[in-house]
Formats: structure tokens, C-alpha cells, sequence
């Protein structure tokens, strides 16, 4: 008791000159909130759940990987990745052929 932990995440990707917004056409499915209770469970691994996600989707669905970024805030969402307890950046792999 005592340990539960509230980290809310985003997802976004790079827009040019508009810098960086809400990834896809469903921009609230890729917002949220996980609760964890190990210590363990940290904001890396809350990253780490998301990211998860994002591949198994586009595996399942044949997309092509994305240029994303991964932003986890502990207790209620920031700014941006300044005030984040985690980011993490994703890139398709250029080489891929």
C-alpha cells in the first residue's frame, strides 16, 4: 500500500515547422495514464509498455514504422519533454531494405 504510482504518457510525432503534435488521426489513443504499484515500474517502463504497443500495431497492421516520441510525466501531464520524467525518441530504421 502506499507504493501506487500515476505516470501519464503522450505520443507524438514531428510536423515540420509546427514542431511536434499528437501522433495520428486518433490523437486520444495515444494519450494516457498507466498506474503502477512496484517501485520497479518507473517511467522507462511505462515508455517501454507504449512503445510495445505502437510496434505490435504497426506489425500487425503492416504499417511502416513511424518517426515518434514517447513523453511520461509522473501524476499529470507537462509541457513537453522539458518537465517529462522520461522521452524517448523512436526512428524507422533508414537502412531497412
Amino acid at each position: 500500500m502506499g507504493t501506487e504510482k500515476r505516470w501519464v504518457y503522450r505520443v507524438d510525432e514531428p510536423h515540420g515547422s509546427q514542431g511536434w503534435l499528437p501522433y495520428g488521426v486518433q490523437a486520444e489513443r495515444r494519450r494516457g495514464t498507466v498506474i503502477t504499484d512496484d517501485p520497479e515500474e518507473t517511467a522507462e517502463y511505462v515508455a517501454a509498455l507504449v512503445v510495445t504497443d505502437l510496434v505490435t500495431e504497426w506489425e500487425a497492421g503492416g504499417a511502416a514504422r513511424r518517426h515518434l516520441r514517447v513523453i511520461v510525466w509522473e501524476d499529470k501531464e507537462g509541457a513537453g519533454p522539458e518537465d517529462a520524467a522520461f522521452t524517448v525518441e523512436i526512428r524507422p530504421d533508414i537502412d531497412a531494405g
